[in-house]
């Protein structure tokens, strides 16, 4: 686990000097903590805690997934679902969504659509609510899991590059508390209130103890499976269907990747095995041994916040009308043939 406040910096400064584009899945389970349900002026004082994997710099996990919007599901409501796909860039893969998006903002025309099916990135972290505004019944573990969005990552970001926090937050010792205020922007609940603590503070007893009995958790694991190729030619595949404005197909989607709450019909293609979470460099899509099968990947109630998210900016010139479905399907067909 991280242990140096000073190696933290140095690859956020790495990531930011490169450049470039500016899970287990997350269910309603007691352990993550729906800091959104708070009501507008409360606050929730957090005391963040290592990853419990050694090689994680960081005391969070990036998690990287695209929405895949249709107007309905075959053979049932013709109600807008959603599905969430993980992007292939989160395991160094190519993801194929991306490959394809990515020039579309280098035209003003497509530059909208780019912006929805650009990935939405979240992050990860453990640790204590200390003062907790919800009614929620006491945990035996009271380890709990955030996903946090950019606009309170970015504050939790700034600080840690700030000189004047002398100790990684996340230290037994001389860690610092963070205070997650909601307050509202419109009719978006708006985080950019929070912020770190003015004074350090040592873990209590009660803390300490509940840390050696029920050890901390390895984040990785609450990433998506890894795609398989087979994964990624689906998932290839539902793009196209979402951009043509198809209807979801649970029959030959429904192992892989699901919308919430949908069915799976019992003769639907079966999902073949997925690699398990293995950070690689490798840039291409990863071969597919024969491992355990992949879990489905549900979308979370949790995860239709209104987070903010960077996309990259488009050439500047008057927007002519945006381009339809099938000019942007035959794009990609133009671009496979």
């Amino acid at each position: 686990m991280a242990t140096s406040l000073d190696a933290i910096r140095a690859k956020l400064a790495a990531a930011e000097n490169k450049g470039g584009d500016k899970s287990k899945p997350i269910n309603n389970d007691t352990t993550l903590y729906p800091f959104w349900n708070m009501e507008e002026g409360q606050s929730a004082n957090i005391r963040f805690l290592p990853d419990d994997d050694p090689n994680n710099t960081f005391f969070w996990v990036e998690r990287q997934v695209i929405n895949l919007t249709f107007p309905g599901v075959e053979g049932g409501d013709n109600k807008p679902v959603t599905v969430k796909v993980p992007c292939g860039e989160m395991y160094g893969d190519t993801c194929p969504v991306l490959t394809e998006v990515r020039p579309w903002f280098k035209d003003p025309g497509l530059e909208e659509m780019g912006r929805k099916y650009w990935k939405k990135r979240s992050y990860i972290f453990q640790g204590f609510v200390s003062e907790n505004p919800l009614d929620e019944e006491p945990l035996e573990n009271p380890i709990r899991r955030f996903v946090i969005g950019p606009q309170i990552f970015n504050i939790i970001k700034s600080a840690l590059m700030d000189p004047d926090m002398e100790n990684i937050p996340t230290d037994y010792t001389n860690g610092t508390d963070f205070r997650l205020a909601k307050s509202a922007k419109g009719q978006y609940a708006d985080y950019s209130t929070s912020k770190w603590a003015r004074k350090e503070r040592s873990l209590d007893a009660d803390e300490l103890a509940a840390i050696d009995q029920f050890g901390l958790y390895n984040l990785i694991d609450f990433l998506p499976a890894r795609p398989t190729e087979e994964h990624y030619r689906v998932i290839s595949e539902m793009f196209e269907a979402s951009v043509n404005g198809e209807l979801y197909d649970p029959q030959r989607w429904g192992n892989f990747y699901k919308p919430y709450g949908v069915e799976v019909p019992a003769d639907a293609v079966p999902a073949p095995g997925a690699v398990g979470v293995q950070p690689t460099a490798a840039p291409k899509a990863a071969s597919a041994p024969k491992p355990a099968a992949a879990p489905v990947q549900e979308a979370s109630e949790n995860d239709d916040l209104p987070w903010e998210e960077e996309a990259p900016a488009a050439a500047p010139a008057a927007k002519p009308a945006s381009k339809g479905a099938e000019d942007i399907l035959a794009m990609i067909k133009a671009r496979k043939g």
